[in-house]
């Protein structure tokens, strides 16, 4: 039944690759590494975005909007990623960045 379920939610490319799977647990761990990558690929993303959080600053030409749209991106794929930081540091991070004027 599972399997019939996931045949059913996937689109053509990814039904060529699960349907060789002999078991619904192969199938998900294809899919879960497909959209998700391995731990190794996982840890390099976060490794990637918390370097961009702790270089992150207004550039000259950016707007405010533009700013915090960056910082959100940055801030949203970690979360995606299951790293957190608390909303006061986001804050004070946010605040570090404005400028003086």
């Amino acid at each position: 039944k599972a399997k019939h379920v996931l045949f059913c939610v996937v689109n053509t490319i990814e039904f060529i690759h699960i349907s060789s799977c002999d078991s619904v647990k192969e199938m998900w761990n294809l899919l879960a590494v497909t959209y998700e990558g391995t731990n190794q690929v996982k840890e390099s993303k976060i490794s990637m975005l918390v370097h961009q959080y702790e270089l992150f600053m207004k550039h000259n030409d950016e707007s405010i909007s533009d700013m915090f749209t960056h910082f959100t991106t940055i801030i949203n794929s970690l979360k995606n990623l299951e790293k957190y930081y608390p909303n006061q540091e986001l804050v004070r991070k946010i605040l570090r960045c404005l400028p003086k004027s």
